[in-house]
């Protein structure tokens, strides 16, 4: 495996092309040195750390990089799985992200597509959010374009997902026998976690999905539990999301903020 530092000479003209939607220059650099296509770009400030813990990325991971929506951006992928780039190469770090992982918190949609259109896993798990998959990423960053292509493309659903989704067809099979995925959202602990429903209703309350919110709320959700992950109730979630209408229905519920408890 090739690693090459992200100021070094090439590896600028790579990720400019990338960035650029530039297919004429980036198939030029591919056919000069096609062991780009697996090539490792690390931080020249990670060089004396180890080869173990240095922290690397993908030109995969850079077509799907913070904020993505790069032009011709489903083009770039198709080249470069073409030159051979491994689609589920994961991000070496702190996290262990694919770019499938990172097109969905970018709410990347054209690039969403063509990874799995290339063979992207979407249940690959490593997400930032407590290893997970790239719905769990999607759902937490509140990506909901693409969280909703990621189910409309067979990704699993949690209750959570899809309570944040307003997916009511799936929330109520869950309380007729139907099983979710038992996965928890981002950070709760599987050895004691937090009651579902009043998660999957906080998760709700994330999304704007007030229909789901009242059905949970009904089911016996706690209407202002904490989450253990950023420390927001229901009706924070909903302020953080601008969602107006849900805000409104929570005060009528008794709702109150994270601060207003203390």
């Amino acid at each position: 495996m090739e690693f090459m530092y992200e100021d070094d000479t090439l590896a600028v003209s790579v990720v400019t092309a990338i960035q650029a939607g530039d297919i004429p220059s980036l198939r030029r650099l591919l056919v000069e040195s096609p062991w780009l296509a697996t090539a490792r770009i690390i931080g020249r400030d990670d060089s004396n750390e180890g080869e173990g813990c240095r922290t690397s990325r993908t030109l995969l991971h850079v077509v799907t990089d913070w904020p993505g929506h790069f032009p011709n951006g489903s083009a770039t992928v198709g080249m470069l799985v073409e030159f051979g780039a491994e689609v589920n190469a994961r991000f070496t770090g702190p996290h262990t992200e694919t770019p499938l992982h990172w097109a969905s918190s970018c709410d990347d949609i054209e690039v969403l597509d063509a990874l799995l259109d290339a063979g992207a896993d979407i249940e690959a798990p490593g997400a930032v959010i407590a290893g997970g998959t790239p719905l769990d990423d999607a759902v937490a960053f509140g990506q909901w374009r693409a969280a909703h292509r990621l189910v409309e493309r067979g990704a699993q659903m949690a209750l959570w997902h899809a309570a944040a989704l307003g997916q009511m067809a799936a929330i109520e099979a869950c309380f007729t026998g139907s099983a979710l995925s038992e996965r928890y959202p981002w950070g709760a602990s599987r050895s004691s976690p937090p009651d579902k429903i009043t998660v999957a209703f906080w998760c709700a309350c994330h999304g704007g999905q007030q229909r789901a919110a009242e059905y949970l709320l009904n089911r016996g959700a706690e209407l202002n539990w904490i989450s253990v992950w950023d420390g927001l109730t229901p009706l924070d979630a909903a302020q953080r999301s601008l969602a107006a209408d849900m805000v409104h229905w929570l005060r009528s519920q008794g709702a109150r903020s994270a601060g207003e408890l203390a």
